[in-house]
């Protein structure tokens, strides 16, 4: 099932840890329209501003089932859960770039520089979230070494 011109439900919820694990990250029906908010908002935006695909190999996260998201030590809360959030890289890109570029274009909820270490720059990943419905708050926060800070390096 397309989610939308390049993004297909099963790279929704393409997970290795799920695989491993057999769990099934088949998203509830109701999700689904969520799902597309997420790939029409964040990922085609991006994908059409690199003109490149988006790096997605099972390994980062956009769907996850309850079971999923305890399994990898998610918060009981996070957006992945609700089908409005995803983690993302572009091959070639510096993450800190990706994450700048979401900040300064892109209408999102939150947007989080995760794990990039600065020396290296395809360390770490960017999340980002997009709600349909309501005033998305544009947070933008770093985390590194287990500490959440405001903004971008």
């Amino acid at each position: 099932m397309r989610l939308s011109r390049h993004f297909t439900l099963a790279e929704a919820m393409a997970s290795n840890k799920a695989r491993e694990r057999g769990i099934d990250n088949t998203p509830p029906e109701a999700l689904i329209p969520r799902l597309a908010f997420v790939a029409e908002t964040i990922l085609e935006r991006v994908r059409a501003h690199y003109g490149i695909p988006i790096v997605y190999d099972g390994g980062l996260s956009w769907y996850r089932c309850d079971a999923l998201n305890r399994a990898i030590g998610g918060a009981p809360t996070s957006q992945h859960v609700k089908g409005e959030a995803v983690d993302i890289e572009v091959r070639g890109i510096p993450n800190i770039e990706l994450a700048r570029f979401v900040r300064d274009h892109l209408d999102f909820d939150q947007l989080i520089l995760e794990n990039w270490n600065g020396r290296d720059p395809s360390s770490g990943w960017v999340h980002v979230s997009a709600v349909a419905g309501r005033k998305m708050r544009g947070e933008v926060l770093t985390y590194r070494n287990g500490v959440k800070s405001r903004g971008l390096p």
